[in-house]
């Protein structure tokens, strides 16, 4: 037994000893491997009544309708305990049919790529209690009810089938479906990646017409990605020879797949291809039907993607309408035709035509009927019309691009704010409009959840994160703050994370964190909780600032980079190191730059502007010649390396290796589909091929996100090896 003295006297080494040593409550493992997450809300899916919705339970083996106000669970609509002709106990998701008597639910999801997936569909009679596979197999992809409930869509090995459910027959749709050749109904993989696009069916409000969109990628050139054992759910098969999978990738300035609308004769059995007045090149990116089955809504874009335009097609004269057109100097914001609502006589939708992004109404056969919003700030959603109390609901920059705050429009154009004033909101609202479940969280307080109804009263909390918020939010981690700068005339905003023990008289090095991509945005007041807190308690102080390019501040701003990639971001990221150096608590000749995907390539364009005082640099899975990128996403930008060569030679740092002069670390999956390895093996060749030094790190079997097992963990430390021996 240790003497009183002695026990006071080691008390007092503690003590001492955590005075010294930055002593954090956050982990990298909590930081990097989700184990620092807040709770969320699951999937809401709202009712008919206006009252309820459905919920997976959260052993997901049920389907509930549960309360808005209270809460409550109304009924059990599903259980995988009592169905008959259940064997199942775990879902992945459900979808619920118009009149509430059908689910269609899907468990062994599979992924394809980074959203797709391959699962067991199965529907299931609420009225009967009867569960009942779609297919002998299962392992379809994209399973759709049709309005009526009485049929699903599906897709398997690229073509489409029926089954009606009265019969229990599966009748195929298409039959020339094959693999790298032609899809029906599934996206090609550029589609999926850069517009989103999961589901190209649509089946008409009366049932008895089935379109969709037809890829043919026989002239796309194919991609070759090879597979190892690896350690991470190894592959034993690739024990001693490697396997392969080949895909079909459009690089820019290379071949597009061709994309056509087909529609399907349920009585008849009959298929017909709609022509529209495109050309072979240009892109059907989203096919939603209105109220009615004459009206399809086709969106269309050229392949520049500078002019999008919306058809009201009737699938079974085949003839089209134009309803719509935008051009742009620069590109279109697919996200704004997105949020197209088309009601009885007219239909809205956001576009940035006025240098801002707003809401507008147009009769159903064209006409711009009003502005619904003015004013120099963006919608940045819009979540729909309440008919009774005649307002549009929407999220909002209003006060100011660091926020996203909620508000309704009135029929004089009047908007009235409903959320706070700071932070960043989004709203799903019931059916009719009646309640609203509002998220909110800030750079101080981690996600909470509430339901509010249409007169603004708190109903109650769904989730509230008071636990996890007690563990993270007391003082015991850093804290963003906001700050401004100014780079070549424009103002920046960015935020500042300093370790909590920080100390003015000291000096730290600095981390630029960034992503830069057009229209994206890292600055912003939420919460975020990852590797840039842990490496501020490891002593750096963390940056990060929004270029010239990206999101929230208007179109002018964010077209700025149009045709050249990676010059006003670099000039701009450069600034902010240069501002940084100017402050008194910082360490001038220590500061680096970190980024993954886009922010990796800009990593590696800031360290090649001449005069650029980054010492160190982390880039994770770049692009370093847009040439190797996909064609949608590089020529949205920069057009086809046919129309702008120079713009793709002076935007591929690639092409600057000779003007880097601090340490890199450049990082990659061997299985990477989005950014192929390819990009940072070339850059590599080209660093070697100058006598320059340079590190890496390959991961094995990893896709984009390298995030499978405890890798990420494995990385960050990889990064932070890095960091503390060329900052420190």
């Amino acid at each position: 037994m240790m003497t009183t003295k002695f026990s006071k006297f080691l008390l007092s080494a503690i003590l001492l000893l955590a005075a010294t040593i930055d002593v954090s409550a956050l982990t990298l493992q909590e930081a990097v491997l989700g184990q620092s997450a807040p709770s969320r809300i699951g999937e809401m899916i709202p009712a008919n009544d206006g009252e309820t919705y459905y919920a997976l339970s959260d052993d997901h083996s049920k389907i509930v309708k549960r309360s808005y106000k209270t809460g409550e669970d109304v009924v059990v609509v599903f259980n995988s305990s009592t169905a008959r002709d259940c064997n199942i106990d775990y879902w992945n998701g459900f979808e619920v049919s118009e009149d509430e008597k059908t689910i269609l639910l899907y468990t062994n999801k599979r992924l394809i790529y980074r959203h797709s997936f391959y699962a067991d569909y199965y529907t299931y009679d609420v009225r009967h209690n009867k569960l009942t596979k779609l297919s002998e197999k299962g392992g379809e992809e994209i399973a759709t009810l049709s309005p009526d409930a009485r049929m699903v869509a599906f897709v398997k090995d690229n073509n489409l089938y029926v089954r009606k459910l009265d019969y229990g027959t599966v009748l195929p749709v298409t039959t020339d479906g094959k693999r790298n050749e032609i899809i029906n109904g599934v996206p090609d993989w550029v589609y999926q990646e850069e517009f989103g696009l999961l589901n190209g069916i649509a089946w008409s409000p009366d049932n008895l017409t089935l379109s969709f969109l037809r890829w043919d990628e026989r002239e796309v050139p194919m991609y070759g990605i090879n597979f190892y054992e690896g350690a991470c759910n190894p592959k034993s098969q690739y024990e001693l020879y490697p396997g392969r999978f080949e895909y079909k990738y459009p690089v820019a300035g290379e071949h597009n797949s061709v994309v056509s609308l087909v529609s399907y004769d349920v009585e008849n059995r009959t298929l017909k291809t709609i022509k529209l007045p495109i050309t072979a090149d240009d892109y059907i990116p989203r096919i939603k039907y209105a109220k009615t089955s004459d009206r399809l809504m086709v969106t269309t874009l050229n392949r520049n993607q500078n002019l999008l335009q919306i058809f009201a097609v009737n699938p079974r004269s085949t003839v089209s309408k134009l309803i719509y057109k935008e051009e742009s100097a620069s590109w279109i914001n697919l996200s704004n035709a997105d949020a197209a609502q088309y009601g009885e006589n007219s239909f809205t939708i956001l576009s940035d035509k006025s240098g801002y992004t707003h809401l507008y109404q147009y009769s159903n056969s064209g006409a711009l009927i009003k502005q619904i919003t003015k004013g120099d700030w963006n919608v940045t959603d819009y979540y729909g019309y309440d008919d009774v109390l005649k307002v549009h609901y929407i999220q909002t920059t209003l006060n100011g691009p660091l926020n996203r705050v909620l508000a309704k429009v009135d029929a004089r154009g009047n908007v009235v704010k409903i959320s706070g004033e700071s932070g960043t909101y989004s709203a799903s609202f019931s059916k009719n409009f009646g309640y609203y479940v509002q998220s909110f969280s800030d750079v101080k307080t981690p996600p909470q959840y509430v339901v509010i109804n249409n007169r603004g009263k708190k109903v109650r909390t769904i989730e509230s994160n008071a636990e996890y918020a007690e563990k993270y939010t007391a003082g015991n981690i850093p804290v963003k703050e906001f700050f401004t700068f100014q780079s070549d005339g424009y103002e920046l905003n960015g935020y500042m994370i300093k370790p909590v023990k920080f100390d003015a008289s000291k000096k730290y090095p600095v981390i630029l964190s960034q992503y830069s991509g057009p229209g994206s945005q890292k600055v912003l007041n939420s919460w975020k909780m990852e590797w840039e807190q842990y490496f501020a308690t490891q002593g750096y102080i963390i940056v990060s600032v929004d270029g010239r390019g990206t999101g929230g501040r208007g179109k002018k701003f964010e077209s700025t980079v149009y045709m050249k990639l990676g010059k006003y971001e670099s000039i701009d990221q450069c600034a902010a190191a240069d501002y940084m150096a100017k402050l008194p608590y910082v360490d001038s000749k220590h500061i680096g730059i970190w980024g993954w995907s886009y922010g990796g390539y800009e990593t590696l364009m800031a360290m090649s502007q001449k005069g650029n005082r980054f010492v160190a640099g982390v880039a994770i899975a770049p692009v370093t010649d847009w040439r190797f990128y996909d064609t949608i996403y590089a020529e949205r930008f920069m057009r086809t390396p046919q129309e702008n060569s120079d713009g793709y030679y002076a935007s591929a740092p690639i092409n600057k290796v000779a003007d880097v002069k601090g340490r890199l670390l450049l990082i990659s999956g061997t299985a990477d589909d989005n950014v192929h390895i390819a990009n940072t093996l070339q850059y590599q060749a080209e660093m070697t091929e100058q006598n320059k030094v340079i590190d890496m790190m390959i991961y094995t079997n990893m896709n984009h996100s390298i995030n499978y097992c405890n890798t990420r963990y494995a990385l960050y430390l990889k990064v932070l090896d890095f960091f503390d021996t060329y900052l420190k």
